[in-house]
């Protein structure tokens, strides 16, 4: 007789012959098989993946009742369990880690494992988890589909409202000063002005850019290689089944999928998910640009550019009473490495398709699921605690656009660009005003000088003092 204050038991079998798993446990031997073989990171995969895994055995239920291999009593039964693990019901149930066989034919596993317990009780019938859940497909194609269907509803319901509402905060603050001139930048160094809304233009541009190339890349995510099975051909599939599931995952889901034109391309290679990982990091990359631009700007405030006032958040520093830090933009910054990062280990994931399968799908699966989930919840604190409260402190801007010597560069179609050149140096040198050294240095009027030197009209570019013909 055992000491009661040991955990208690069931015996389960599989192939491979009989295990115990805790008697509570919804899972069974091949998902407890897994829990022994990798003690590895203590991180499962992430819930929009166990949603889609879901999803797919519920699709699949549905079609293989239609198609009439599977009886009403343990279809439905399927059917009802799998849209409880989508919602969220069980998470609890599925604690295999990321790290583990590269097919994750182990989370597949624990799927069909959890979903046959719950149907068994609820139709009152035997539900097994490989002959009835697993009906019609193969680990191959199950979760290669359900990462991708995993991040096209990520990146419907998360990202792409994200980064709409960051880019149109950021097309909002442009307009309110497209009038506003300012000193603009080059290698860190002193430039041509341009206006406030045609730097924060450029940050918008860079998003709607990023939300277009997101668009045309998930019409690929969206091609699934459900129906597949093993390697490609379809075996043990229904012939009707790859393009039945898909039509039934897109009634259910809300989101468009259809069948891959090529199945074997969806299970022995990840193209289409580096190349989302690729238009992320693309993101990221201009996430990244726009942070450090929002830092830049808000250095100081007195030592440095102190050109923007940020929303004040939180005390920025243990030690230094009264220090506020720019802590949305770093956030942002940290997210933008992440994701970086994440696309590294999704492109060495991508090139591990061996022959007629890829051996690195869980860790795909994590990496680009992390990205998807970190880009959209990092923007929308971009958008609202940081650019809708951002204050320009004109007096700063205005000083030092009138100290700029690179302004004298408006003067080249007069005066030539040594002159220039001579003009500016001993403007710098000097720590005068541009317009001051020029009066003494040409022969060109105060009433010229000013028009030609207008910092407001040089952001249109052209010739200055030439008007449009």
């Amino acid at each position: 007789m055992s000491d009661r204050s040991d955990p208690v038991f069931r015996t389960e079998h599989d192939s491979m012959g009989e295990l115990k798993v805790p008697a509570e446990a919804l899972w069974g031997a091949q998902t407890q098989r897994a829990i022994q073989n990798f003690p590895i990171s203590g991180q499962p995969l992430p819930r929009s993946f166990i949603r889609a895994l879901g999803l797919v055995k519920a699709a699949a239920a549905a079609v293989n009742l239609r198609l009439g291999h599977l009886d009403s009593a343990r279809a439905d039964a399927i059917r009802a369990a799998a849209m409880a693990v989508a919602s969220g019901e069980h998470d609890q149930a599925f604690p295999v880690d990321v790290f583990q066989t590269g097919s994750g034919t182990s989370s597949n596993m624990n799927a069909n494992e959890v979903i046959a317990t719950l149907a068994s009780r609820s139709a009152g019938v035997e539900v097994h988890p490989n002959d009835h859940v697993n009906l019609g497909q193969s680990s191959n194609d199950v979760i290669p589909a359900a990462i991708q269907i995993g991040a096209t509803l990520l990146a419907e319901s998360e990202l792409l409202p994200a980064l709409r509402q960051l880019a149109a905060a950021i097309e909002e603050r442009a307009a309110e000063f497209s009038a506003v001139a300012k000193t603009g930048r080059t290698h860190l160094m002193d430039a041509m002005p341009l206006t406030v809304g045609q730097e924060l233009g450029c940050w918008a541009a860079q998003l709607r850019s990023a939300e277009q190339r997101l668009v045309d890349t998930l019409r690929r995510v969206r091609r699934l290689p459900i129906g597949g099975t093993a390697i490609g051909t379809g075996i043990n599939a229904d012939p009707a089944f790859a393009a039945s599931i898909c039509a039934e995952l897109t009634r259910i889901s809300g989101s468009e999928f259809r069948s891959a034109p090529n199945l074997f391309e969806g299970i022995a290679a990840k193209d289409e998910c580096v190349e989302l990982s690729g238009q992320l990091k693309t993101l990221a990359c201009a996430l990244m640009k726009i942070s450090n631009d929002l830092r830049w700007m808000n250095s100081g405030p007195l030592a440095g550019l102190g050109e923007i006032e940020l929303p004040a958040l939180q005390p920025g520093s243990s030690i230094m009473p009264g220090k506020v830090n720019p802590v949305i933009p770093e956030a942002a910054c940290m997210v933008a490495a992440q994701v970086i990062g994440n696309d590294a280990a999704i492109t060495i994931g991508g090139q591990s398709g061996n022959f007629q399968l890829n051996v690195m799908l869980p860790l795909i699966a994590r990496n680009l699921l992390e990205s998807l989930s970190l880009l959209g919840a990092v923007m929308p604190l971009l958008a609202e605690r940081c650019i809708q409260g951002l204050k320009l402190r004109q007096t700063r801007i205005d000083e030092a656009l009138a100290r700029n010597p690179i302004l004298v560069t408006a003067l080249n179609p007069e005066i030539g660009y040594e002159a220039g050149a001579a003009i500016a140096k001993r403007a710098y040198a000097e720590g005068r005003p541009i317009l001051e050294v020029a009066m003494e240095s040409t022969d060109l009027s105060e009433e010229e000088l000013r028009r030609l030197l207008d910092p407001l009209s040089l952001t249109r570019g052209g010739i200055p003092g030439v008007r449009e013909r």
